[in-house]
């Protein structure tokens, strides 16, 4: 893996300006970059970003201490950033540099004081992570700039020179909300670690719960925003839960006491409810716990108790998609302002599926006020549609799954599930979802246990509503799960899809269930059996299943590796000059490798995608000779476990015993099967639901399109399905068009996006190569995305 060489990518036409180098795009410039408003986890992730990608560039960057507080009191609270000066950040939860409320800046008075400390340091480029009031400030600073600088000019505060020097200011904008608040981003930094943090306290609630048969009524943030109370809504299956976009209707209190009743007459032995902090009913009147709580107990006379969670949701470690949020974000972020001219508007760097974008600042922030507006107005519709297509999907399964019950009438299709390949967390939610919306659809559920070989031996059984209550949180595969192949037993499998009725197949699993589906489809030409609509959900920890961005089970897997690697690091601080020699799973797929790397700040992370030789690993040795010269004196490396057959972890564990002799040790440790156990993550219930839930709608749409006289008959390429996360949505791909896409050798697609994040991981870690920007977001416009509702599920 040639670290000095630029990282793959497909190369785009440069920008008008022609090729930018972007080692020598700084120079002469300088950033300052401050964090406001309430924290967030993440936060210094993004400092730690735009720190070194600034550093990286040329530029100059200083850190603005206290936020708005420190650019008015300049002094040392404005100060120079060194590359070490954000080592160890990473993982830290808050922010390291201090945020405060500032009534100062928003004074005139109190601008014109940090424009002069900004004019005073030659700093003409601002970043601001924060929540939508802190950016909104930055806008009003940046149109007041020309008229800040002329009167501190009259009175002598800075020089004609200075002034022609600071003629403008750029100013870019990351959103660090734990409330996912702010429109035009799916994800703000900080909400996935809150979500972290409640779904530990929703678990660890749910045991005592179930111990007493209690009711318990859980409060989360989210003062204008349901989004944190919604999907915990979702990860955990709660019974109801409440939000600000969309009150319940007037008789609520009948309806709740109804549902938590059935609930429990269906054996199960406790009640969640969950609320956001700004629930209101229709009437704008506040919906607190403690009335909920009365309600239940007067009306049902269960054992109700109410936790109200806090700044909990604020505290500790941030998770794995947060650091890799806030680095992408941080990188993003410094490519803007140095590209930025006096015509730019002021933008904010966000999230949009798996792309990062650009949106001009006050758009977004006018679309957020308007979702307060539409609630203030009664406008409850418009308010869950202001906030953008992934809320929307997310209520929308949300009802479904919670308030609708399974016909009386059935449809007369039957709909089997089964998890193929090794276990993955969140494969029980996407189980549970399947199995409810199925059952909504009217069908009768069938679980296949054990993968094609269950199917093949009859291991197959009806499965209802309650078995599959309590399943979103559980780790592995309740179904149980094989990697044989389906082919050997094309006869017994056949046999079986007849003797059970079988209209209709979804396969939850890694890359076996992909390639088992396509076996599946040859074998429709011998029998006829097999023509029924299959649809693949991809889950394996590995990622390394064409034709989807993501797996379920991907992001659990990768905060194992994330949390580990910290607590390892730790180690080596301790120790001092010690170097950790990491190996993580996937196969010949090198994302869990790249994306660990990006989210502990590994030195080198080695995969099979990027072929290296023994020249690379002297040139890390020698990189990380040199960093042990410094205050920083601890390396990190991942290595994949199948990145290479000859360089082994052993072998690089030798060599870098051996060239390290005298200057530093090293460890080595294998990860192995912790990285497949475990609790899913927030993340891959919310995801294993939708996808859940996706599927079995358009299985059921299939099963009606192919039917004939009663009978089913599916043989067309588009009857047999994938259903992926491909950049910003979810979409069906016949698994035969995906042949072509596959290294079925390595296991592996022939493209994988992430790639071209490697680059990064480099610069982070101090590597001088060149940064492909030619991939780099471009401003987009908000409006049209935001009102694009989704197709119904």
């Amino acid at each position: 893996m040639n670290w000095n060489r630029l990282g793959r990518g497909r190369k785009m036409p440069s920008s008008p300006a022609g090729p930018q180098h972007t080692e020598t795009l700084g120079v002469g410039k300088a950033i300052a970059v401050l964090t406001s408003g309430g924290d967030a986890q993440g936060m210094n992730a993004a400092v730690r970003a735009v720190v070194r990608v600034g550093i990286y560039t040329g530029a100059k960057v200083f850190f603005v201490c206290e936020g708005y507080q420190g650019l008015v009191d300049g002094g040392d609270h404005i100060r120079e950033a060194t590359w070490e000066s954000v080592s160890m950040m990473l993982q830290l939860g808050g922010t390291v540099i201090g945020s405060a409320r500032c009534q100062d800046f928003r004074t005139r008075e109190g601008r014109l004081r940090a424009a002069r400390n900004l004019v005073k340091r030659g700093i003409t480029n601002l970043c601001v992570i924060g929540g939508d009031g802190s950016l909104t400030g930055a806008d009003t600073f940046r149109a007041e700039w020309g008229g800040l600088l002329a009167e501190l000019l009259k009175t002598g505060g800075i020089t004609a020179e200075e002034a022609q020097r600071s003629s403008h200011l750029n100013i870019v904008g990351m959103v660090g909300s734990i409330d996912n608040d702010f429109c035009g981003t799916d994800m703000t930094i900080g909400t996935d670690s809150a979500l972290h943090r409640i779904m530990e306290i929703v678990d660890a609630i749910t045991t005592t719960a179930q111990s007493h048969q209690r009711t318990f009524v859980l409060e989360v943030m989210g003062r204008h925003c349901g989004y944190l109370a919604l999907i915990t809504a979702l990860a955990c299956g709660a019974d109801w839960v409440f939000i600000p976009e969309s009150p319940p209707e007037d008789d609520w209190e009948e309806h709740l006491c109804r549902r938590l009743a059935e609930t429990r007459d269906g054996g199960s032995r406790l009640n969640i409810i969950i609320v956001a902090e700004g629930a209101i009913d229709r009437h704008g009147k506040a919906i607190t716990s403690d009335e909920i709580k009365a309600l239940v107990v007067k009306r049902l006379g269960y054992d109700t108790r109410v936790t109200i969670l806090g700044h909990v949701q604020r505290g500790g470690t941030p998770s794995a998609f947060d650091r890799i949020l806030a680095s992408r974000m941080g990188v993003e972020a410094v490519m803007a302002l140095l590209e930025g001219t006096p015509e730019t508007p002021a933008c904010v760097v966000s999230l949009s599926g798996n792309q990062a974008v650009r949106l001009p600042l006050m758009e977004c922030v006018q679309v957020t006020k308007d979702v307060t507006t539409a609630m203030n107005e009664g406008r409850f519709e418009d308010a869950v549609k202001l906030r953008g297509r992934s809320f929307q999907n997310n209520w929308n399964v949300y009802k479904l799954l919670a308030h609708i019950r399974p016909p009386a009438t059935k449809s007369g299709y039957t709909v089997a599930v089964m998890n193929v390949g090794a276990p993955a967390a969140g494969m029980n939610a996407a189980v549970r979802a399947t199995v409810r919306i199925g059952l909504i659809h009217g069908h009768r559920m069938l679980a296949v246990h054990d993968g094609f070989e269950g199917l093949a031996f009859g291991m197959v059984e009806e499965i209802g509503w309650n078995t599959v209550g309590s399943w979103t949180g559980l780790g592995g595969s309740k179904l149980g799960t094989k990697r044989t192949l389906p082919k050997k037993h094309f006869e017994e499998i056949s046999a079986n899809i007849s003797k059970f009725g079988i209209h209709g197949l979804i396969i939850i699993g890694g890359f076996e269930a992909f390639t088992g589906g396509l076996e599946l489809v040859e074998g429709r030409a011998r029998f006829e059996e097999l023509c029924i609509p299959l649809c693949i959900v991809p889950a394996t920890v590995s990622n390394n299943v064409p034709g989807s961005d993501f797996s379920i089970g991907a992001d659990t897997a990768l905060n194992t590796i994330t949390t580990t690697c910290d607590l390892i690091k730790q180690s080596a601080a301790g120790t001092k000059r010690r170097v950790f020699i990491i190996e993580t799973m996937g196969g010949f797929c090198g994302y869990l490798a790249t994306m660990a790397g990006l989210a502990a700040g590994a030195d080198a992370a080695y995969i099979f995608e990027e072929p290296f030789s023994s020249r690379d690993l002297q040139a890390n040795v020698d990189h990380l000779t040199e960093k042990m010269k410094t205050t920083v004196k601890r390396g990190l490396v991942l290595r994949n476990e199948r990145c290479n057959e000859n360089y082994t972890t052993d072998f690089i564990y030798n060599l870098y015993c051996e060239e390290g002799k005298g200057i530093f040790d090293c460890r080595k440790n294998v990860l192995g099967h912790m990285q497949q156990g475990g609790s899913p993550t927030p993340f891959d219930r919310n995801f294993g639901t939708k996808m859940g839930a996706k599927a079995v709608a358009w299985i059921t749409g299939k099963i009606k399109e192919c039917s004939r006289h009663g009978r089913i008959f599916a043989n067309t390429a588009d009857s047999a399905c994938l259903l992926g996360m491909r950049k910003r949505s979810l979409v069906f791909q016949p698994i035969a068009e995906l042949r072509q896409q596959t290294d079925f050798e390595h296991r592996i697609p022939k493209e994988q996006w992430w790639l071209k994040l490697r680059p990064i991981l480099k610069i982070l870690a101090k590597y001088n190569i060149e940064l492909d920007t030619s991939e780099t977001a471009h401003l987009e416009h908000l409006t049209r995305k935001v009102l694009v509702p989704d197709a119904t599920l």
